[in-house]
């Protein structure tokens, strides 16, 4: 469904702190143009999914908010990652808003798997619908935020030069937004072009009869592989670590099945949100050491032909803390691989062996394995001929010299901490959040940390965020959020800050039920590993979304135990 944009709306009265009503820029459907100085009871930073959801909440309080966003249109994640083949790794019609049921029965997702255009349109139609634009300021990177101790606000500062202040300030930045730079030499001196998944042209990249390279296997490369090799002349294929990639046995969604699943929306809507990951499915009760190996590869089979990214580990319930239980389901994924792949040593360097399976995220992909039967597809593994160089005519790795015309970087991300620490935030005292969080990030609840007073952070380091159907996470947390405000506002408070007794808890809590699974076992961007220098930490919460919910409505329900709410008035 692609929605027919509407005439600009108007500007409501007080939307800004000025007199007269907010500008909007024409050029970008009534998007704002900030003023020099403004003051807003909140701003959100970032523009995507969660942003734009806590727009939406906020004005329900009756506040002025402000969203400043530094791309060049709305979406987020779905704005920058325009890499070929991008597309959503759970389905459609769990990946999308559970607010409205409104919502939910006007939008027919046309894929079971949509496609990061599509996904950009319900976006787009979510914004036009909610009249979220007219407070989006696009083109606007905050590039510092300073607490005011003495009136109790933050002064925000933008690469534009223009300045926003604000009671409230809640980061919805991304928990994969700030790309990680392979940091390979001789990159300037490359004659093709170079791009990366996460900053892809808008105008798109043409492979047609060219040479292409692409470096990284995670989910962006796992993605893009089939499609460039689909139309490239040549493709090498530039392999550190190999992942788990599962099918996704994507197809269009018939008129029937959307008429089906809206009929039950309401109730699944429910189920999604006391869930523990935010997608709905039957637990596992059984042990995989319990069942024979017929029984198991039975199940395994059946997962496989399912097509879910967590198909595999709803088989049992040990997979991702039994080392043996584990190791069943990675021989079934390598024995798919050498079933798929027709040249035996291809076969093994795709297969993982230095990882459990699921302690880096597991990849959907379509025909990934099958396009290295390509004859113009090559594999090179990293592990045995690293890159030593990029050249003006291509990569040189230990054994030779790949001529290349095109180069694209599917390397990843600062995950989870990168968005925030990438703004020089200044707390109580002159503290920086830099140097607050050097050995690892520091909160409470994944929600606020100590010294940084009225800061927010969505789907932020510490919480279930990506072991989770972000979808899902991000409302539960905007919520939250949302309260939390409006019970500052409704008890005459100015404050709200983490204790440091409960953030240092929270820390604890975080890092030994990490523990009890197989994820740290993992060097992967779950603990910084793919960031040289990152403290190595587990960075989210693996108890469970339902659990985490259960946490922080305990915490409101108490009073808000572990966080310091104080008014700027003294008491009498």
């Amino acid at each position: 469904m692609t929605p027919t944009p509407g005439p600009p709306p108007t500007a409501r009265p007080g939307d800004a702190a000025t007199a007269d009503a907010p500008l909007l820029d024409a050029a970008t459907a009534g998007t704002r143009i900030l003023d020099a100085t403004t003051t807003v009871d909140a701003v959100v930073v970032g523009a995507g999914l969660s942003g734009l959801y806590q727009l939406h909440r906020l004005r329900e309080l009756g506040l002025t908010a402000l969203v400043l966003e530094a791309g060049e249109d709305i979406g987020g994640t779905w704005y920058w990652n325009r890499y070929p083949g991008a597309r959503c790794d759970i389905e459609s019609t769990s990946y999308s808003y559970t607010f409205s049921p409104e919502l939910d029965q006007e939008w027919e997702w046309s894929e079971r798997y949509a496609s990061q255009p599509e996904i950009l349109r319900y976006i787009h139609h979510v914004a036009d619908r909610f009249d979220l634009r007219r407070d989006v300021v696009l083109r606007t990177r905050v590039t510092r935020a300073v607490y005011d101790e003495d009136a109790h606000l933050w002064r925000l500062s933008t690469d534009t030069g223009r300045a926003v202040t604000a009671r409230f300030v809640v980061l919805a930045t991304g928990c994969m937004s700030v790309p990680k730079d392979p940091g390979i030499p001789g990159a300037d001196s490359f004659t093709g072009s170079i791009h990366h998944t996460a900053r892809w042209p808008r105008e798109g990249v043409s492979f047609a009869g060219r040479r292409v390279a692409v470096i990284g296997t995670g989910c962006s490369g796992v993605q893009a592989v089939p499609v460039i090799a689909g139309e490239a002349a040549a493709l090498t294929v530039f392999q550190r670590t190999p992942a788990y990639v599962l099918p996704a046995h994507n197809r269009p969604l018939g008129a029937a099945e959307t008429a089906e699943l809206k009929a039950r929306y309401p109730e699944f809507r429910r189920a999604q949100r006391l869930s523990r990951g935010g997608t709905v499915f039957e637990p596992p009760t059984r042990s995989a050491l319990e069942a024979d190996e017929a029984e198991r590869t039975a199940a395994y089979e059946a997962a496989w032909a399912g097509g879910y990214l967590n198909g595999l580990l709803r088989t049992y319930n040990d997979i991702l803390t039994d080392e043996k239980a584990n190791e069943t389901v990675a021989e079934f994924v390598r024995s798919k691989i050498r079933s798929i792949v027709t040249d035996p040593v291809t076969a093994e360097r795709l297969s993982p062996r230095t990882f459990p399976f699921a302690t880096k995220r597991p990849c959907l992909g379509t025909g990934y394995y099958a396009t290295y039967n390509l004859p113009h597809v090559e594999l090179v593994d990293l592990r045995t001929t690293p890159i030593e160089t990029i050249t003006p005519r291509g990569i040189r790795t230990s054994e030779g010299e790949y001529e290349l015309d095109t180069i694209v970087l599917a390397t990843g991300f600062d995950a989870l901490t990168g968005s925030q620490l990438a703004i020089d935030i200044v707390g109580k005292r002159g503290a920086t959040l830099r140097e607050r969080w050097a050995d690892g990030p520091r909160n409470h609840l994944g929600l606020v940390s100590a010294g940084f007073p009225n800061l927010f952070t969505v789907l932020g380091p510490l919480s279930p965020s990506v072991l989770t159907n972000i979808a899902v996470s991000l409302e539960q947390q905007v919520e939250w959020i949302t309260d939390c405000i409006a019970h500052l506002l409704g008890h005459g408070l100015t404050e709200i800050d983490a204790e440091p007794e409960a953030e240092a808890d929270w820390g604890v809590r975080v890092a030994e039920t990490a523990a009890r699974t197989l994820y740290p076992a993992a060097d992967s961007w779950y603990t910084g590993a793919n960031v040289p220098g990152k403290p190595r930490v587990f960075l989210a919460y693996a108890g469970g979304l339902d659990r985490y919910r259960e946490e922080c409505d305990a915490a409101a329900r108490s009073g808000y135990r572990g966080f310091v709410l104080s008014s700027s008035v003294a008491s009498p």
